[in-house]
Formats: structure tokens, C-alpha cells, sequence
């Protein structure tokens, strides 16, 4: 069977999904953190660079090494937006000959909006490192589509932890979401929100299965925001379900979660472990 591989390059991590016989086989994910500090410089810092497009570099040989026919690598916000993106383009095609295909904020929501529905209809919130994508789809055609400049990354980088400055930038910057509501079915995709899921279910594990289709009231992402934001790093490193990597900016990447939902009005929303990965290679009608 065809194997095709594909590489998400986020703000925080860069992932790898194997794709065969219509199915994911599997998805790895490491923590690279491109998109540190570019709220302050708008720029990539070099060790960010050299760490995630090694990262890259070692993913496409996997994917060679385990039989990939074909292997695509999409960036998203970090680089878009950085002042020095194409230079980090240019370090992934030497280390490995890959071309990386920058997406822009509209193309990014609607990966997100293919991954989660496949081709249905509904409203996918996808909460990123340094964007966020809102995108709902009516009948088959886009009826609302907009990608917003903050993330978990940057809101850390900029905010840290407190909730009044984190509330004040997410709502500078989700300003252009006044007046839009959005009909169920809704999902949200990305880090933030698959680890809301795993730590309300008390994973030990990470389960894409259980994940699938999770349900979280708006009422308990506020809750869980809370939470955290009153919990210290350490705290959050130990809590089930919880990436370790990513116990520094969960905290406000769900306060922007909750915020865009309440915004949205919606009431609930499902998790949906499908994502920007299998959305990308839906929309080049590879699957």
C-alpha cells in the first residue's frame, strides 16, 4: 500500500502523520518551539530555527526510512509571519531537500475545517501556538473564515500567566469575532484543546480513539482555564494527561479556547483529534 507522509511545522511542535489504505497509521509529535519569543522581535530566534528544521530534517528520513512514497511539510503562523521565514525554509531544504509549503491564515482554517469535518458542515476552532483559526462551513461552502494573530505561544511570551493582561490581548486581538455565532456541530482542534480533553479524562496515555469526539461544555473549559492558571508549572507537569512540554503555555491557551467559544456562543464543543494534518492532504484531494 502507498504510504504518505505528512509534516505539520507549528509554533510549539512539529508533527509527523503517516497516512495508508485511507487511515492515519500514526502521528508523532516533538516539541520544538519555533515560535519562541516572536512576540517580542517578530522574528525566529537562530536556535529556534536550527532545532525545529533538524526536527524536520530527522521526521523526513523516518518517513523515507519507513516506507513514504511521498512526504509534504506546511508551516504555519511562525513562519508566515516571521520576518525571517524564508530563511527557515532555506535551512529545512538543505539539511534535507524538503520544500516547505508556507499556508497562509485562511488556508490554515481551512485545513483545520477539512481535517475535523471531512468535507461536512460545522464550526472547527483551532487554537494554535501563534494564530488562531475560526472557520464555518454551511451547505458545503465556507460561510465564515478568519485566522486571528495570537496562541498559546505568543499570549505566554507576551503575558506569562496573568489573567488580566492574557484577558485584555485576547480580546484586542479576537475583536474582529464580535457579531459571529456559529451553529453546532463545533469542533476544536490542536494541542490545546486535545489536551483539555486528555487531562478532563484523566488519560494516562494519550488515546486518539477517546480523544475523537469528546465533549467539552463552554462552562468546563472556562473551569479548567481556571484551574490552571491558578495551578504552578510543576502542578500542571503532574497532571494527567498533561504534556509535560507544554504545562507553560496550556494555561492561557485555554483561557483563549474558552474566550473564542463564548465569543462564538457556542454551548459545547466536540475534540476532534483529526486535524490540519489529514486536512492537508484532504484538500490536495490526496484522500
Amino acid at each position: 500500500m502507498a504510504k504518505i507522509a505528512v509534516i505539520d511545522i507549528g509554533s510549539n511542535s512539529v508533527r509527523l502523520m503517516m497516512w495508508a489504505d485511507g487511515k492515519t497509521l500514526y502521528k508523532r509529535l516533538n516539541t520544538a518551539r519555533l515560535g519562541e519569543g516572536i512576540a517580542q522581535t517578530s522574528c525566529l530566534r537562530e536556535e529556534a530555527i536550527m532545532r525545529t528544521a533538524q526536527s524536520v530534517a530527522e521526521y523526513f528520513a523516518q518517513a523515507k526510512e519507513e516506507g513514504a512514497q511521498s512526504v509534504y511539510a506546511f508551516a504555519t503562523a511562525a513562519v508566515r509571519s516571521a520576518k525571517n521565514g524564508s530563511a527557515f525554509c532555506a535551512r529545512v531544504k538543505r539539511l534535507c531537500g524538503l520544500n516547505v509549503d508556507v499556508v497562509s491564515g485562511e488556508e490554515e482554517a481551512e485545513l483545520a475545517v477539512a481535517g475535523a469535518l471531512l468535507g461536512g458542515d460545522g464550526c472547527v476552532i483551532d487554537v494554535g501556538g501563534a494564530s488562531t483559526e475560526v472557520c464555518v462551513r454551511k451547505n458545503g461552502a465556507t460561510a465564515y473564515s478568519q485566522s486571528f494573530p495570537i496562541g498559546a505561544v505568543r499570549l505566554f511570551d507576551a503575558c506569562g500567566e496573568d489573567k488580566a493582561s492574557l484577558l485584555c490581548s485576547i480580546e484586542e486581538k479576537l475583536r474582529p469575532l464580535a457579531g459571529q455565532t456559529a451553529e453546532l456541530p463545533a469542533y476544536a482542534v490542536g494541542g490545546t484543546a486535545t489536551t483539555l480533553a486528555a487531562v478532563t479524562l484523566g488519560l494516562t496515555q494519550y488515546d486518539p480513539k477517546r480523544i475523537q469526539g469528546f465533549e467539552l461544555t463552554s462552562q468546563e473549559i472556562a473551569r479548567c482555564a481556571d484551574r490552571l492558571l491558578k495551578c504552578g508549572k510543576e502542578e500542571r507537569k503532574n497532571l494527567a494527561g498533561m504534556d509535560p512540554c507544554r504545562a507553560d503555555i496550556i494555561a492561557g491557551g485555554a483561557l483563549l479556547l474558552s474566550e473564542t467559544v463564548k465569543r462564538l456562543r457556542l454551548e459545547k464543543i466536540a475534540v476532534s483529534d483529526r486535524d490540519n494534518l489529514e486536512g492537508y492532504l484532504y484538500r490536495r484531494k490526496l484522500i
